[in-house]
């Protein structure tokens, strides 16, 4: 008997598909399982609801009847099956599976000591793209115009009709190309002044030879700009300190950097000299040369106050009566292989000197006795700034030394004043200043001739020493300032004399000291004890003096005579020396017989001038060959102390018994 629910009865489906599908699948159901079901006919299809129209009326003994219903449930349908990865203790291989979780547990602890493991990385993604980027040639647009006919439009390549002389066709041209720089309007212009000319050459010969002249037209504009000149500077630098890197390193006392690109590289063993010995030495670091200065003798060099890597050098021929040009150049360190400023002199250069106040202003004195004042700072050095050769007090002869000294104005030392001092081979000693856009001096002493008579005295006595000033001038030589008292200076002759001078008193000596038999050829104050200074004669000897003693102190011998002396700017018992031959490095702390470095000149060549780096333990020293060479001092073994302190404790064990109180 069919049966059926009230509940499925009264539910109503909105789509008929869903319904459909789900009796078809309730039907295949119920014959699996043979029995017998009938749904209710809310849920038939219209068919078969048609068929079975006629109902069975319900009786009380149907309704008491009992009727057994079976209720089972449908197949399961798995969309996802994971396995567990638990595993209970109770089941049949839990055994097997816990004597597995040891033994992975066993690797993962020992891999890092095992030799087997390895550890492996894959890359399975494309690589990341790359952008490349080309530079090419800039393209130029020229504008062009000519006259054709309608035969020249169809007429073939090699039917040109020829209807002038080789003289118009040059006319033509010439007219027809036309700058890309003029405007359109005048394009038109010059290209209807050649309409009664049919032009025989193509456009693409036209456009040929525009493009040639505007290429060489735009290359000389991009030389000649200043961006363009920049541009080449910083790149021409760049290039320079990747080249003298370690030389640069090394002066500057930084760290030299390994060249990863270096095919072969240095061996750990592989040391210099200089490195595994203690003993002190010097090193070559570069040399200052170009073909200006070939063949011409440095006669001074000078660092800039503010810049210190900027060198003036002085270039002049050893005979001064040929009267030839003079040269100066401006090296730096960062370009040893050509200078940043060329300055031709009218005369020989002797000396040269920056200025504190204004770094840009360089003093050159010539052998001719007159001075000049250039500005470095400008490229256009043809002609000086400021020049002495109209002065009528100028010098006479040759200016040996120009030095740039501040004084004081008031007795406070608050203001101070910067004035340009100089001494020639006439016997004075002058002070410049600019008067009506030129040079003008006044005598600031006059260097007199002494000779010296014995008087006897009274007995027991030694015999004293008169001095007899003579109207004759003596030439000088050299001259140098007081470190810190501006107003005191020393001064040294042609007849072996240094003399102790006051800027307030230009008519008598203060001092007068007294051991050269030779011209005297430099004097320099120690810039780390005021009251010592040092002094070199031709007389082959180096003497080393207090300005208290009239005699001095110490006394070195070189085997040529000296042309220049200079203190270390560092180490208060540290100086150099040049002659002819060699350079020699003195450090007092170690000897007082024999110079610690000894460096012979190169074959053919003679040393002229002598100067220390200013910041670093560096020395220079020109030649007669127009080089200057740069050298760094290794190994040189002073004290922490302080180097006035040394260099008093040095004095005072040296000096005689009868000087020591004076050191005191």
């Amino acid at each position: 008997m069919p049966f059926s629910r009230s509940v499925l009865g009264s539910s109503k489906l909105s789509s008929q598909s869903t319904i459909e599908s789900v009796n078809e699948e309730m039907e295949e159901t119920f014959c699996r399982r043979d029995f017998s079901f009938s749904l209710p006919e809310s849920l038939l299809p219209d068919e078969k609801r048609k068929k079975g129209s006629v109902k069975e009326q319900m009786t009380q003994v149907l309704l008491k009847g009992i009727k057994d219903i079976l209720i089972t449930e449908t197949d399961t349908i798995s969309l996802l099956d994971i396995p567990p990865t638990l595993v209970s203790v109770n089941a049949d291989d839990a055994d097997v599976i816990i004597e597995r979780n040891k033994q992975y547990s066993e690797v993962c602890r020992n891999r890092g000591n095992n030799e087997k493991y390895v550890e492996r990385a894959m890359q399975t993604l494309n690589g990341a793209t790359k952008n490349k980027q080309i530079q090419n040639n800039l393209m130029l647009m020229v504008d062009t115009a000519t006259i054709v006919s309608a035969f020249d439009m169809y007429a073939p390549p090699e039917q040109e009709v020829m209807v002038y002389s080789p003289e118009m066709k040059q006319t033509n041209d010439t007219e027809t190309v036309v700058d890309s720089r003029r405007s359109p309007e005048r394009s038109l212009s010059l290209t209807s002044s050649a309409s009664t000319v049919i032009s025989s050459c193509s456009l693409k010969d036209v456009e040929t030879v525009g493009s040639s002249l505007n290429t060489q037209v735009d290359f000389e504009l991009i030389m000649t700009s200043d961006k363009f000149q920049y541009s080449l500077l910083l790149m021409e630098r760049t290039v320079l300190r990747n080249n003298f890197q370690s030389q640069l390193a090394a002066y500057r006392k930084l760290p030299l950097l390994e060249d990863p690109d270096r095919l072969v590289k240095p061996k750990e063993g592989e040391q210099s000299e200089a490195e595994t010995s203690c003993s002190p030495a010097l090193q070559c670091l570069w040399v200052f040369r170009c073909e200006l200065s070939r063949g011409c003798r440095v006669s001074s060099m000078a660092w800039n106050k503010k810049n210190p890597d900027l060198l003036a050098v002085g270039y002049g021929e050893t005979d001064y009566r040929n009267h030839e040009q003079g040269l100066v150049c401006c090296w730096s360190i960062k370009n040893p292989t050509w200078p940043e400023r060329i300055i031709n002199c009218d005369s020989a250069v002797t000396t040269v000197d920056f200025s504190s106040n204004s770094p840009g202003q360089l003093a050159v004195g010539m052998s001719d006795g007159s001075i000049a004042i250039h500005n470095v700072q400008s490229a256009d050095n043809k002609s000086p700034f400021i020049s002495s050769r109209e002065c009528a007090k100028r010098h006479l002869g040759p200016v040996w030394q120009l030095r740039w000294n501040q004084q004081e104005l008031s007795f406070t030392g608050e203001e101070k004043v910067e004035s340009l001092y100089s001494v020639g081979a006439d016997g004075r000693i002058c002070k410049w200043f600019v008067i009506n856009g030129g040079l003008d001096c006044t005598d600031l002493m006059k260097l007199k001739k002494m000779n010296n008579t014995l008087r006897k005295t009274e007995q027991n006595k030694p015999e004293k020493t008169a001095e007899c000033v003579l109207s004759v001038l003596t030439p000088g030589l050299c001259f140098d300032f007081h470190p810190s008292d501006s107003n005191i200076y020393l001064t040294g002759t042609w007849e072996g004399n240094i003399h102790k001078c006051s800027c307030s008193n230009g008519h008598q000596f203060l001092e007068t000291y007294r051991k050269h038999f030779c011209p005297v050829n430099c004097i320099t104050w120690c810039p780390l004890h005021p009251d010592v200074f040092l002094s070199c004669s031709s007389d082959s000897t180096i003497q080393l003096w207090k300005q208290d003693c009239i005699n001095p102190l110490l006394s070195f011998t070189s085997n040529q005579p000296v042309a220049e002396v200079r203190w270390s700017p560092k180490h208060a018992t540290v100086f150099g020396a040049v002659n002819e031959e060699r350079l020699e490095i003195w450090d007092l702390n170690s000897s007082f017989l024999d110079p610690v470095i000894v460096q012979p000149a190169a074959p053919g060549l003679k040393m002229t001038s002598l100067l220390f780096a200013s910041l670093t333990d560096c020395v220079v020293v020109g030649d007669s060959d127009g080089q200057v060479t740069a050298y760094q001092l290794q190994n040189l073994h002073v004290g922490e102390s302080s180097q006035g302190d040394v260099i008093q404790g040095l004095l005072h064990s040296a000096s005689p018994k009868e000087l020591q109180e004076t050191l005191m």
